[in-house]
């Protein structure tokens, strides 16, 4: 049997990647990618738009402390419900985890690499994004992921620079494991990751 070379496997992997893209770019319509890749930005808007009124809330009526509850609580919570209401699966994720349930998988580490990449070439964290259809077991899904630049507010309070001692205790109470803290404005605090089926 011919042996093959290292340029002959290379050839193959691409090859077999061109037809992959192209078979599913055949099966699942442009118009279908859009519709969903719409509804999925939808989704990251409405939950963005929640979290951020649940902590201005707990922070002006209970202070920082109450904020952490929040994220603890309410916010895995409201990812769920805007989840289960469009049908697709939602979190946010980060290289630096408050908790380990938001911990990356493969495909969620390497994007946020590459947008740490680019936030530290100069790039603005707030247009960045990566969409890609993949398959599992049979299925394919459009996976969506933007990144979450750090603002000063409401965010400095528990992940900034300057985090209150009271604030700390209790962020090393519900979260032993914290990396979470040390941001400055402008930096890539994490993602949002997003999946729904095509089919």
């Amino acid at each position: 049997m011919k042996r093959m070379t290292t340029r002959t496997v290379m050839a193959v992997a691409i090859a077999s990647n061109f037809c992959t893209a192209a078979t599913w770019s055949q099966e699942v319509s442009p118009a279908r990618i859009e519709a969903v890749l719409a509804e999925e930005k939808s989704a990251i808007g409405e939950v963005a738009g929640l979290l951020k009124e649940h902590l201005s809330a707990a922070l002006k009526d209970q202070g920082p402390v109450a904020a952490i509850g929040v994220c603890q609580t309410i916010a895995p919570q409201t990812t769920t419900n805007t989840g289960d209401k469009r049908e697709l699966q939602i979190k946010r994720t980060a290289l630096k985890l408050r908790s380990q349930a938001n911990a990356p998988d493969a495909f969620e580490r390497r994007v946020l690499d590459d947008f740490a990449a680019k936030a530290k070439a100069g790039a603005d964290l707030a247009t960045l994004s990566y969409s890609q259809v993949v398959e599992r077991s049979g299925k394919k899904y459009l996976r969506l992921m933007t990144a979450i630049p750090m603002v000063e507010q409401p965010c400095a309070v528990c992940h900034g620079t300057d985090v209150n001692p009271e604030v700390l205790e209790a962020i090393r109470a519900g979260y032993p494991e914290d990396q979470a803290t040390g941001f400055r404005p402008a930096d890539l605090r994490g993602a949002f990751s997003v999946t729904k089926a095509l089919d």
